[in-house]
């Protein structure tokens, strides 16, 4: 939330994607079409705070509904072309800044700070049940 708020003070606007949509589109970029029941569990969290969620999305044509790929009743989100640019713009930006914080910073301190930060989020994730996807 730091680089964040440092990110968008230091450019006096709004960048990248909220916080819920980065979350959102960053699942269905690791584990594909997702519905709305499977984003709620992958999550924590109820359905309508689900909804209102992928409702921003599909107005903001960062999501599509598509039918479900596995022949399931459930209609399935889907990351647009739009979603994927932004959420990677998004990324490049925020990668950006930490190196721009980290800049001081040793290699092996790097290192070491992600080796940590890692260890965390997957302690995080391993008490709450919800593991994150992460590519291989």
């Amino acid at each position: 939330m730091l680089l964040s708020r440092y990110q968008m003070r230091r450019r006096h606007e709004m960048l990248g994607l909220e916080r819920s949509a980065y979350v959102v589109l960053s699942r269905l970029i690791m584990q594909g079409p997702m519905s709305i029941g499977q984003l709620s569990a992958a999550f924590g969290l109820d359905t309508s705070t689900l909804n209102r969620q992928t409702a921003a999305l599909l107005r903001s044509g960062l999501v599509e509904r598509i039918a479900d790929p596995g022949g399931g009743i459930a209609r399935k989100f889907r990351i647009t072309a739009e979603g994927t640019r932004r959420l990677e713009e998004t990324v490049e930006a925020t990668v950006a800044g930490l190196e721009r914080v980290l800049s001081d910073w040793s290699a092996t301190e790097v290192a070491e700070f992600a080796t940590w930060l890692r260890r965390l989020n997957t302690g995080i994730e391993r008490l709450s049940g919800q593991p994150w996807p992460r590519p291989q």
